[in-house]
């Protein structure tokens, strides 16, 4: 005997799991794997319907039937509490960057409507109406990538929607990107020159001078003690580096030594005769002033470059130091009044890394030394690097490389 099918109130013929509501409306029901009830809604049987499709594509792609009630900050917190393998200053800037520009809005969203599309007018929200630099939403994205991916993994996700959006941020707005570019061979004696001038600047002189001439990052040299440097040997032993986060908890901001990011970032440097002279120079300085260090950040202590309370140098102090000196730099040219005189370009810290590694370019110092100079886990970021420090090299040497023909074929027109 045949099983009558139940009808809705127009006479439609309704499958297993289907019902019309007292309203008229219209709710599938079903039991996912595990046996726990769902439930789906829809105004008329023929969008019902559609939406069944999407239930059963779901199942049969091992999505899961809870996706409806998760949001991107569900993931977040879930990827919060399991994530392992970072550092602690790392771990805090990741969760910064998140509350910070994601959780309060785009965050609420929930992954069953998140398209490809939200996540690009999201990152271009950032930059033209919030305002922020591309290396900013770079940190954001790393974050975000990384939570939607554990939504593809718990299957909430068939993919991840952030996939390739940064890169398309990136082509877009490419018109407005700041590239960080060294310091000509003028502009760096113009800076080492106004440094060694003696007044309010140079106390300034030995740090910068070490950044400039080893092309350690800025952490590195914040973190050098006195036993990590060999006056003798004239080497520099890069063993850790120096950071100032937000630790979270009581403790808000502050100091830590962490080690460096690859194997490649331990490593020995070549004392340059500039840097011997500029740590004998911090040291009689501090021995004049009296000072000594302090500090104990972790259980280092004694480093080589500190404050005038004895404290570590702050990387923002360095960069405030910076500007200032640019400008009374630059002051100092044009009160000179000299036509077409050069002036300093604005740069930070990590430019003076960039600019050694340029003069190592001009030099024609080899690739795999750069490297390990540099600290760099891979040949390929060297290359990069060098590829853009030798561009106006490469230019320059086409003119002359020109202009040699050009005197050679005069020669020979003469001699017709």
């Amino acid at each position: 005997m045949a099983v009558e099918r139940r009808k809705t109130s127009n006479n439609k013929v309704m499958k297993e799991g289907e019902h019309e509501r007292a309203n008229g409306t219209f709710e599938y029901k079903w039991r996912d794997k595990k046996g726990k009830r769902h439930s789906i809604y829809a105004k008329t049987l023929d969008e019902l319907r559609e939406k069944e499709i999407d239930v059963l594509r779901d199942a049969l792609d091992g999505i899961r039937a809870d996706k409806n009630d998760i949001t991107i900050n569900d993931l977040y917190y879930r990827w919060a509490q399991l994530k392992r393998g970072l550092k602690h200053n790392t771990f805090q800037n990741y969760k910064y960057m998140y509350t910070q520009f994601v959780e309060p809005d785009f965050g609420e969203m929930k992954v069953v409507d998140l398209k490809r599309s939200d996540v690009r007018a999201f990152y271009n929200h950032l930059s033209d109406t919030q305002h922020l630099k591309t290396a900013t939403i770079d940190n954001i994205h790393t974050v975000l990538h990384q939570v939607l991916e554990l939504g593809v993994e718990d299957d909430y996700l068939r993919y991840n929607p952030s996939d390739n959006a940064l890169k398309e941020l990136k082509k877009a707005h490419n018109s407005d990107s700041d590239k960080r570019r060294a310091l000509t061979i003028p502009e760096q004696d113009l800076f080492e020159s106004f440094l060694s001038e003696q007044g309010q600047y140079h106390r300034w002189y030995p740090i910068f001078s070490v950044l400039l001439w080893t092309g350690m990052r800025v952490g590195e040299i914040t973190g050098l003690r006195w036993c990590d440097i060999d006056l003798e040997d004239e080497t520099i032993s890069v063993t850790h580096t120096l950071v100032y986060y937000d630790k979270g908890g009581e403790e808000r901001c502050g100091f830590s030594v962490n080690t460096p990011k690859t194997k490649a970032g331990e490593r020995t440097i070549p004392m340059l005769p500039k840097v011997k002279e500029a740590f004998l120079m911090e040291k009689e300085y501090q021995k004049e002033c009296g000072l000594t260090c302090n500090a104990v950040v972790d259980g280092y202590t004694d480093f080589i470059f500190i404050n005038r309370f004895g404290g570590v140098q702050h990387q923002g102090t360095l960069n405030k130091a910076l500007r200032r000196i640019i400008r009374d730099c630059n002051y100092e040219v044009l009160d000179m009044n000299e036509e077409n005189a050069l002036t300093l370009p604005k740069f930070s810290n990590h430019s003076l890394r960039h600019t050694f590694t340029t003069r190592m370019c001009e030099a024609g110092v080899n690739i795999k030394a750069m490297q390990d100079i540099l600290g760099h886990a891979d040949a390929e970021t060297t290359m990069d690097i060098y590829a853009e420090a030798t561009k106006d090299l490469k230019k320059a040497e086409l003119i002359d490389f020109e202009a040699y023909f050009n005197t050679q074929k005069k020669a020979r027109n003469g001699t017709e």
